[in-house]
């Protein structure tokens, strides 16, 4: 909603050195969301001026039209000559009035004037268009052109008001009734403790029995309608320079006269209103529900087919308008229209129709029901301005008063007559009451207010307020959203300030902390980002084409996934089964904004369905739901363990001065998955292995013991080249995924003390000749089991390979061992024994023999 500063002034008396800026952080602080402050005409500088055309010239010659004009702007150029003008706009003739701007001018932008020599004359400054001075868009798309009764000379600022300051305010679905200068009025009121006149409050005629006829069939979905009727209406009337405007200000385009007004009184009392040609109703107007298949043509030109839950506006032949949505074609106002087309919500299109124009118009002002309107608005995708504010709430006692103020202005501005006769129909209703203890407020904002001061705010908003320790509130007919206690108590704490709440902290009862899962989860990132890996958390939801990209078998349990009832995007509508689809579309992401070299890590869920898809039940609202029915309910949501990924790709160690550095490669992600292993205190077995999105001879499998039972844990390695095609991936990317719920039930992350030795390390080393298929992960726990309890450590230090000195098919693995007793210096001997030990059970299980 945007609220012209000088607008606001009409209905609150603000103080004359506010400015918008103050104005906002009043607002603000009574829980309005004002985004912006709009300058307008902060860096506009005259003079800009009214001036007479007096001739034109066509020039020939140039690939577009152009004109030399002269133009009087009085004594406003200081020598009462006619100023010389080149213009390429054709929407004007000699004897209109037009903006004029002269050298030394500074129009929005910065764009300084001055004479200029184009198409072979000098232009002594410009004819103006409404963009050229940031009015906004009035549909000419050429030069502004004035009434003519306008005077030459006249200072065109302050004629166009073209310096204000504008109050973009983000209303919330709660607050209707600030979807419209009354509104906001109020609020700034309360805000500054100044009363406001309401423009609401004008006399209104009395219903009675010579007004139009109005047949109100569903009074739940139209519990207030007023129809007026305005006469002889001049075809020649136009809007008003202050008019225009105020509609351009609140972001309007001015379409005629009639529009221009039922859009001018919706923004200042949030009333939407519609105009028909009384010519073109026939009969009664009826307000129904439509039947199924019926068909409108509305002011858009779009043919609609209603659905039976539609409210429509009819007369003899049908409907005739969708009720709070926009109105229809076949009754629409003709008029001879001064900026083209367009329908800003309800209020209906300006045409032309030969030259034939409306004469006569009924008047509606009607509250129609929100939900009615909002699902309406959402099953036609048809949002207008009047069914946003229905669906926000529309105060339904301003709808005769909206009325009355559309006929004054159509009798005032285009010479009507207003009918005698009046027309209302209100549904019987009561006004809403809530009771509510003085002391509530104080219970929920922990602040005491005391019964004085809450009876106070309570009536600034409008309530009627009786009682002393209860309080009975009468809600005031534009609030429909206060409802409860609750409602009343945040009223009274939003105009207290929200800033004047104490913050107090809650205190934790001692011996609480993480759990031990939040703590392995953080020490798991930690390390992780000690090893160079940036997190990088991704939305849980994927798209089933991704398991095809990743090279998944058909039958594989990663594909069963969970689906969205309603995703929020719907090419990704199930949850992830995996973290990296998620990963390996931030790397290529980040890869394809120039960062090449990359290493990302997330720990997250992933969900699998379980067997058997069961129906979760409805937990009570009035109590705590026992712990059958949260096992009840748990038993039907998916699996949902915690797991850790890696990507990397690029660079793993930069070159420099110290050296050539080395790309990541799948070493990288299988030292990865080790680091979370040992964080969580888990034995880790890494062999070779084979699955999907891997790289079949570069793939490493993590198995872990359960229970005595071997079980895969993850994958590590480089991705397959098909994998890293189907992505869009750099090269040799390489990935590490682990369940890390797993690995933290199988592992003993307590903290154990280093043994020191006071004695010291014997050193053997031994290089092993296995065929080439061999894994080093088998030779290297074959060796650490044979060399027994002396063994302290085993490093692999070279892998070398040789056809013509190993021969075909062999590889040679160096390892150092290094063997130390706890109470002794070993013996020469002893090393000796345990190293042979370790090379005969690894020649016995892996056909490993000493290199010669």
């Amino acid at each position: 909603m945007r609220v012209p500063l000088s607008w606001l002034r009409e209905y609150v008396d603000l103080p004359a050195t506010e400015t918008g800026r103050d104005v906002q952080a009043k607002l603000v602080s009574a829980g309005l969301e004002v985004e912006t402050v709009e300058h307008l005409g902060a860096d506009l500088k005259g003079p800009l001026v009214v001036g007479q055309v007096l001739t034109i010239e066509e020039l020939e010659g140039f690939k577009k039209p152009i004109r030399f004009c002269t133009v009087d702007v009085g004594t406003a150029n200081g020598t009462g000559e006619p100023q010389e003008i080149v213009c390429g706009a054709r929407n004007f003739a000699v004897g209109d009035k037009v903006v004029v701007v002269l050298p030394g001018a500074v129009l929005p932008g910065g764009f300084a004037i001055a004479a200029r020599k184009t198409y072979g004359k000098t232009s002594h400054g410009m004819i103006c268009s409404s963009d050229e001075l940031g009015m906004g868009d009035d549909g000419t798309k050429g030069i502004i052109v004035l009434p003519p009764e306008t005077e030459v000379g006249k200072d065109a600022i302050e004629l166009l008001e073209l310096v204000d300051e504008v109050l973009d305010i983000a209303v919330t679905a709660n607050r209707g009734d600030c979807l419209s200068i009354r509104g906001v009025a109020r609020e700034a009121a309360i805000a500054y403790g100044l009363p406001l006149r309401d423009p609401a409050l004008i006399d209104v005629p009395a219903p009675n029995a010579f007004g139009y006829a109005v047949q109100v069939s569903d009074p739940m979905g139209c519990d207030r309608f007023t129809a007026r009727t305005v006469t002889g209406l001049s075809p020649e009337a136009r809007s008003p320079i202050w008019l225009k405007r105020r509609l351009q200000k609140v972001g309007m385009r001015p379409i005629s006269l009639a529009v221009d007004i039922t859009n001018y009184v919706m923004m200042e009392l949030g009333q939407p209103l519609h105009a028909y040609d009384r010519s073109l109703v026939q009969g009664t107007i009826g307000v129904r529900r439509a039947g199924e298949g019926e068909q409108i043509v509305t002011l858009d030109g779009v043919t609609r087919k209603l659905h039976a839950e539609d409210l429509v506006i009819t007369d003899d032949r049908g409907p005739i308008g969708l009720a709070g949505v926009m109105g229809g074609a076949n009754t629409e106002i003709a008029d001879v229209p001064q900026s083209g087309l367009h329908s800003t919500g309800e209020t209906p299109l300006a045409v032309e129709n030969g030259g034939n124009s409306t004469t006569d118009v009924i008047i509606e002002a009607a509250h129609f029901d929100a939900v009615a309107i909002a699902r309406t608005a959402r099953r036609h995708k048809l949002s207008s301005e009047a069914s946003r504010r229905f669906e926000r709430g529309v105060d339904p006692a301003a709808a005769a008063a909206a009325a009355q103020r559309t006929v004054d202005l159509l009798v005032l501005l285009a010479g009507g007559t207003a009918d005698a006769g009046v027309t209302q129909i209100i549904a019987p209703s009561a006004p809403h009451t809530i009771t509510v203890p003085a002391n509530h407020p104080d219970k929920v904002a922990g602040v005491e207010y005391g019964r004085e001061t809450v009876v106070r705010r309570l009536q600034e908003i409008g309530c009627d307020v009786y009682g002393q320790d209860e309080l009975i509130v009468t809600v005031p007919s534009w609030r429909p959203d206060l409802v409860e206690a609750n409602d009343l108590a945040e009223e009274v704490i939003r105009l207290e300030g929200y800033e004047n709440l104490p913050s107090t902290l809650p205190k934790l009862p001692s011996g609480r902390g993480l759990t031990h899962r939040q703590r392995l989860h953080r020490r798991v990132g930690r390390a992780l980002a000690g090893a160079g890996y940036v997190e990088a958390p991704n939305y849980p939801f994927i798209s089933e084409q991704v398991f095809d990209q990743l090279g998944l078998d058909a039958d594989d349990p990663a594909r069963r996934v969970v689906k969205l009832t309603n995703p929020l995007n719907d090419e990704e509508p199930a949850l992830r089964t995996s973290l990296l689809p998620g990963l390996l579309g931030a790397l290529r992401r980040n890869d394809g904004r120039g960062s090449h070299d990359l290493a990302l890590f997330e720990t997250g869920l992933v969900f699998q369905p379980r067997e058997e898809a069961g129906v979760a039940g409805h937990l009570p609202v009035d109590r705590r739901p026992t712990d059958e029915e949260l096992a009840a309910l748990n038993a039907v949501l998916p699996e949902q363990p915690r797991h850790v990924a890696a990507v990397l790709a690029g660079a793993r160690e930069q070159a420099g001065w110290w050296g050539k550095g080395r790309p990541a490669d799948w070493a990288d992600a299988v030292e990865a998955g080790r680091a979370v292993a040992r964080e969580a205190g888990a034995e880790l077995i890494v062999r070779k292995g084979q699955y999907g999105p891997w790289h079949p001879g570069r793939c490493a499998e993590f198995v872990v013991v359960v229970d005595g039972a071997e079980r895969v844990v993850g994958h590590a390695g480089e991705l397959h080249p098909r994998v890293l095609k189907a992505l869009g991936l750099p090269a040799r990317t390489s990935a590490m995924e682990l369940d890390l719920d797993v690995l933290e039930s199988v592992g003993d992350d307590t903290p154990q003390a280093p043994s020191i030795s006071t004695f010291p390390v014997a050193t053997q080393d031994v290089a092993l000749v296995v065929d080439t298929f061999v894994p080093h992960a088998e030779v290297e726990a074959a060796l650490r089991e044979g060399a027994g309890e002396l063994l302290e450590g085993i490093r692999l230090f070279d892998v070398y390979v040789n056809e013509e000195q190993l021969g075909d098919g062999k590889k040679s693995l160096a390892y150092a061992l290094r063997f130390r007793a706890g109470d002794r210096t070993l013996t020469v001997d002893e090393a000796s024994a345990a190293r042979d030990a370790a090379v005969a059970l690894a020649g016995e299980r892996t056909g490993a023999v000493l290199r010669g």
